[in-house]
């Protein structure tokens, strides 16, 4: 690998420093290929043993005095002997792996510590401390950073990589057998943890998420979107840990498992904790826990142990389960899989399903991409993602070759824009390799990449790229002699790319083989040849099929027409997944009702909702002369945007400004924001417009349609609203909303949740005071008594630091009884907040915001 700085972003571009010689780390990386402490090891991650980890650490911590702030990774260096009786404690109620002290031991959060301390020391004493209670295998633990990375956060993907990388070399270096990635709710960040051990060992990895009640990460990750996206990444044990108790994970398992053949691990909390003298109490006990992790063993969960709130009775009951039991096999049926960090489109072998790829995002003849691309101004780019996901692609191109734009710098922050606004998985689409590196590589999900071909070069470029990232990827049926005239030699060409891309690693369900349309115009006899070799991938060669549609009709009138036929003629051959405009009416008449056909649409529901009321467009009237008027492609066009506008809400200016609020669209709303001023009052437009549509927002939050990504990004665009309000009527004085202050409680430095709150708190017009983390009480009063303030927000996600919340919450009701309080994290529950004396539970940010409205009342009024 070689990293070459981009001075404008600040990131790294990493890419292959001799592309062809198939460098060690793009090589596939197997069970053959992974170091193991014994062969024990091999057999579990082939599904054929169980595994038994450890329990909480934490809750023992507590347990053994840790003082309140006081971070747990340093005790490896001032108490070992602590940390090592917790170890032996595990091993001796049958803990097979220890994972060691260190979820938080990295450079930025070690650097929040009372003493300065290296990651290296911290790993190497947890090491040391797990090695000395004589455990089968040693564990190196890795949990989040603490801080959100891009879009919505500071932190880049390239600086997270690295803060993982200097813990998975300080492991290596001691010795450990295996790494363990858990409690993650950001598929970017683990992502970036999983890469960062692939490049630096060659150690096995189990790789876990943390779930809301809803089945969701905050950032709305599913279990099966988890699964199959670390699968894809080469993770060799995926599964779940922390935050709810073993009966609801189970659940979440077997969603996992229907995905995903990798062995599957849980380790569950010992339920839902509340509070007692401010610390986090769990009820489930042993026994109860123990006969719901039995469900799992028995419906297939390979590895398990325990979270938050359990102890060596827990491990010393499940050891009991997993004496004489062997995992149940598990197969599972190959598909093509694609995801985004909150969507997975899957195309399953042997039954016809279709995907929509749109195919707007390419600058080649779109003069306004263009121009947007050169100048950076990626809200148009965004928008473009926007709508055709609106209009029904199932996957975005995306595509920004300019010979004069740096595709390398400029493709990863497009890919980055587009998924912070909607959920659709993307196709990074170039044919320069550093690009296409620089953009997968921190891309929060499957992509697919387009594209590979025939010649021997350009697999040699992509297919590394293609392994090592786990991505999907479109295969050209061209080589060096370009495209072959039959479906003959187009199906040679992709029996060549399949076999490469096995040398690889990468199997056929992974693959898309475009077999290139020819334009009619001037290759009319070839369109029966391609229809025939897109057969004859699906039917002899098992792989899914790719066709840009619109090539067919190039240069012959009504354009539309011939595509939608070709692309029903298409369909009927096997064509999975048809590049196109979404935008085209007949396009996506064509798309829903081959689904209807296929089956694909169970009961013709979707076809009856868009269908029931529809207006043929070829019943219309007769003209003057009695004969019937056949509407052009460009009347129908026309109608077709038409209605889109219509939909959109783009009609007038309050709908235009709703719906592009709701829609995350900037550029738009400031544009609805600046006619609406012509002709309403400027509080008016806040009360009436922006902030109803951001209540609109968290209504779809709450209802599970939004996540988190397009919930920041609806906020962006109401300020961008709430800015050009500012701009143009400075003189008008605005009233304030209300101002509050937001901290993370002292002893816990993770601010992701806070941070999220702040910025859409901002967006909804209040003033935030932003006292950081690892906050003591005392500063919390004092920000409160300096701004009169009348509402405060805590955040802690440790169980370790609910006391210091509560000690806070105390202070406050002490010397200013005024205040209200609401506290939200990922320890907390209802009724955990009603036990330590806050006044409101936060849930996630939306519920911040209607707790404000409710402290604030009508005050901007």
């Amino acid at each position: 690998m070689s990293c070459t700085a981009n001075t404008t972003s600040g990131d790294y571009i990493c890419a292959l420093t001799e592309m062809g010689t198939k460098p060690e780390m793009y090589r596939p990386r197997t069970l053959d290929t992974l170091v193991y402490a014994d062969a024990e090891l091999r057999l579990v991650l082939e599904g054929k043993r169980h595994l038994l980890f450890d329990g909480g650490m934490g809750t023992m911590l507590q347990e053994a005095g840790l003082a309140a702030g006081a971070l747990p990774e340093l005790l490896n260096l001032e108490q070992p002997d602590v940390v090592t009786r917790i170890h032996r404690a595990y091993v001796e109620a049958g803990s097979e792996v220890i994972t060691t002290n260190t979820f938080g031991a990295n450079a930025l959060k070690l650097a929040h510590g009372t003493t300065e301390v290296s990651v290296s020391s911290v790993i190497q004493a947890a090491v040391v401390c797990a090695r000395a209670a004589s455990p089968r295998y040693v564990a190196l633990d890795m949990g989040p950073i603490g801080s959100l990375l891009r879009p919505l956060g500071t932190l880049s993907f390239d600086e997270a990589h690295d803060l993982f990388a200097e813990q998975v070399q300080a492991g290596v270096a001691a010795g450990v057998d295996l790494v363990v990635i858990e409690t993650m709710t950001d598929l970017a960040e683990i992502k970036a943890a999983v890469l960062a051990v692939k490049e630096n060992s060659q150690l096995p990895i189990c790789a876990t998420m943390t779930f809301e009640a809803d089945g969701r990460t905050f950032l709305g990750t599913s279990p099966e979107i988890a699964a199959v996206t670390l699968d894809a990444l080469g993770v060799d044990v995926v599964g779940i840990n922390c935050s709810l108790g073993p009966a609801e994970l189970r659940l979440l398992a077997q969603r996992m498992m229907a995905v995903s053949a990798k062995p599957i691990m849980v380790q569950a909390n010992a339920g839902l904790p509340h509070a007692d003298c401010g610390h986090a109490v769990y009820d489930i006990q042993p026994e109860e826990y123990a006969e719901a992790v039995a469900g799992m063993i028995n419906g297939g969960v390979g590895v398990v142990g325990g979270c938050c709130g359990t102890t060596p009775a827990y491990i010393q009951a499940l050891a009991g389960l997993l004496q004489g039991h062997t995992p149940s096999p598990r197969t599972l049926a190959p598909a093509l899989t694609v995801t985004s960090a909150q969507a997975m489109v899957r195309l399953p072998q042997g039954k016809h399903q279709i995907a929509v790829i749109g195919e707007r995002i390419n600058p080649t003849g779109k003069k306004r991409l263009q121009k947007a691309l050169r100048s950076g101004m990626l809200d148009y780019v965004v928008e473009q993602g926007i709508s055709q996901q609106e209009q029904g692609a199932d996957i975005l191109d995306v595509n920004v070759g300019l010979p004069d734009v740096d595709e390398a710098r400029m493709l990863p922050q497009v890919a980055e824009a587009i998924a912070a606004a909607t959920t659709t998985p993307l196709q990074i689409d170039s044919t320069d390799p550093v690009a296409l590196e620089a953009a997968v590589r921190r891309y929060a999900g499957i992509p697919i990449i387009n594209s590979v071909s025939g010649k021997e070069h350009v697999m040699n470029e992509v297919f590394p790229l293609v392994a090592h990232y786990g991505c999907c990827v479109v295969g050209l049926a061209l080589d060096d002699a370009g495209i072959p005239d039959t479906a003959k030699g187009r199906v040679a060409v992709a029996q060549r790319i399949i076999d490469g891309a096995e040398q690889w690693g990468i199997g056929r369900e992974r693959l898309l083989i475009d077999c290139l349309v020819m334009t009619a115009s001037t290759n009319q006899e070839q369109v029966g040849d391609i229809l025939q070799a897109v057969r004859s991938c699906k039917d002899e060669l098992g792989v899914k099929t790719a066709l840009g549609v619109s090539n067919v009709s190039f240069g012959l009138p009504a354009r539309e027409l011939l595509n939608a036929t070709f692309l029903a003629a298409a369909f009927g051959a096997g064509l999975d997944a048809p590049i196109l405009n979404p935008g085209s009416a007949r396009y996506m008449d064509t798309v829903r009702a081959y689904r209807v056909l296929n089956t694909e649409d169970k009961g013709s529901g979707a076809y009856i909702e868009r269908y029931a009321a529809w207006g043929d467009p070829y019943k219309v009237p007769v003209d003057g002369t009695g004969v019937s008027v056949t509407p052009s492609s460009t009347d129908a066009a026309k109608s077709a945007q038409d209605t889109n506008s219509l939909e959109a809400g783009n009609e007038n200016p309050e709908g235009s400004i709703r719906h592009a609020v709701i829609t995350g669209r900037r550029a738009e709303v400031v544009a609805a924001t600046e006619a609406l001023l012509q002709v309403q009052d400027a509080m008016d437009v806040i009360n009436e417009h922006l902030i109803p549509a951001l209540d609109e927002v968290g209504q779809r939050f709450d209802r599970g349609e939004f996540f988190l990504p397009q919930l920041m990004a609806s906020a962006e665009a109401a300020r961008a609203g709430f800015d050009t309000i500012k701009r143009l009527m400075p003189a008008q004085q605005l009233a304030e909303k209300g101002a509050l202050a937001l901290a993370t409680v002292h002893g816990d430095i993770h601010d992701i949740g806070k941070n999220i709150v702040k910025m859409l708190l901002e967006n909804y017009g209040y003033t935030v005071y932003d006292l950081g983390r690892d906050v003591p009480p005392e500063r919390v009063l004092e920000a409160v008594q300096e701004h009169k303030l009348k509402l405060v927000g805590l955040s802690a996600l440790m169980t370790t630091t609910v006391g210091a919340m509560k000690t806070t919450i105390e202070l406050l009701h002490e010397h200013a009884p005024e205040v209200k309080t609401m506290v939200g994290g990922a320890v907390l529950t209802p009724e955990f907040a009603k036990e330590i004396g806050a006044d409101f539970y936060a849930k996630d940010a939306a519920e911040s915001a209607r707790i404000a409205e409710t402290v604030f009342g009508g005050q901007a009024d």
